[in-house]
C-alpha cells in the first residue's frame, strides 16, 4: 500500500485532470443549469409560500378582529334588548298594579253604593214596621180608652179644642 500512495504518475495525473475538467464542462452545460433553475423555481416557491402564509396570518388578523366587533356589536344589540325586555317588564307590572287598584277603587265604590242602598232599603222597611207597630199601639190604646162613654166625649172636645185653636 505504501508503494501506491508514494507512487506519482503523470500520465495518470494528465488523464484524470483531463476527465474531471470534462466531466466539469459536461455537468455546466447539461447538468448545472437545470439544477440552478430547479433551485431557483425551489427558492421562488418558498418565497411565494411565505408571503401567501403571512398574507394569510393578516387576513385571519383581520377577520378574528372583524369577529371581535361582530361579537361586541351583538353583546350591546343584547344587551340593549334585555333592557327593553325589562323595561317592557317594569311598565307592564306598574299598568297591571296600576288597572288593579282601579278595579279595586271601582269594587270598593259598588261596594259602598250597595251598602248604602241596602242601608236604605233596610231605613225604610225599620220605618215602615216602626209605623205599623206605632198605630197598632194606639189602636189598642185609643180602644182602652174609648171603650167607655166618658172617654170618648173626653177625647172629642179636647180634638174640637185643639182643632179651634189651629
Amino acid at each position: 500500500m505504501e508503494k501506491l500512495i508514494n507512487q506519482f504518475e503523470l500520465g495518470l495525473f494528465f488523464w484524470q485532470m483531463l476527465i474531471f475538467v470534462g466531466l466539469i464542462l459536461l455537468l455546466k452545460k447539461f447538468a448545472w443549469k437545470p439544477i440552478l433553475d430547479a433551485v431557483n423555481t425551489r427558492e421562488e416557491g418558498i418565497r411565494s409560500a411565505l408571503l401567501s402564509a403571512e398574507n394569510a396570518r393578516n387576513e385571519m388578523q383581520n377577520l378574528k378582529s372583524d369577529n371581535e366587533k361582530l361579537l361586541a356589536e351583538a353583546r350591546a344589540e343584547r344587551d340593549l334588548m334585555l333592557k327593553e325586555a325589562r323595561e317592557m317588564k317594569e311598565k307592564m307590572v306598574a299598568d297591571s298594579k296600576a288597572e288593579a287598584q282601579a278595579e279595586g277603587a271601582r269594587m270598593i265604590e259598588q261596594a259602598k253604593t250597595a251598602i248604602q242602598s241596602e242601608k236604605n232599603a233596610a231605613m225604610a222597611e225599620l220605618k215602615s214596621q216602626v209605623s205599623s207597630l206605632s198605630l197598632e199601639i194606639a189602636e189598642k190604646l185609643l180602644k182602652d180608652e174609648l171603650s167607655n162613654k166618658d172617654s170618648q166625649m173626653k177625647l172629642v172636645e179636647k180634638m174640637l179644642g185643639d182643632a179651634k185653636l189651629n
